[in-house]
């Protein structure tokens, strides 16, 4: 490694423990990745990126030193359960409207039947000639 990036892990490993303290001094003391970089005085890209391991270290130890679920996780456990409302909706409204077609279609088969019916038993006046008609 050169110096660098080991001089990043350092102030990144340091950041970490002051956030975890409450003592951040760089930052607004969030438990997340950007307050964490914003701490380390790195970019958050070279630390999603370069440092992936220390961004979960620093997540890992968030879940278990303060017992609190850290940021982006609470975010997505939040979609998730958005997201499940949404489909449970959806597969209401889907069962209802399949009920709906249902309906419709039976509607349209009785008033079918009611006019072919109506059709063969309506008189036919004297100046009208029916012409026959096939049903397919």
């Amino acid at each position: 490694m050169t110096q660098q990036p080991t001089d990043e892990r350092t102030r990144i490993r340091e950041a970490i423990d002051r956030l975890l303290a409450g003592q951040a001094t760089a930052s607004n003391g969030s438990l997340t990745v950007v307050a964490l970089a914003a701490e380390a005085g790195v970019h958050r890209m070279a630390l999603m990126k370069r440092h992936a391991d220390l961004k979960n270290e620093f997540y890992e130890r968030v879940r278990n030193e303060t017992r609190q679920v850290p940021e982006p996780e609470k975010r997505l456990r939040e979609t998730v359960t958005k997201l499940k409302k949404t489909i449970a909706n959806q597969k209401a409204e889907i069962e209802d409207l399949r009920q709906q077609v249902t309906r419709l279609a039976l509607a349209s088969a009785v008033l079918t039947h009611k006019i072919d019916n109506q059709e063969e038993t309506a008189p036919i006046s004297d100046n009208v000639i029916a012409f026959p008609h096939s049903k397919s």
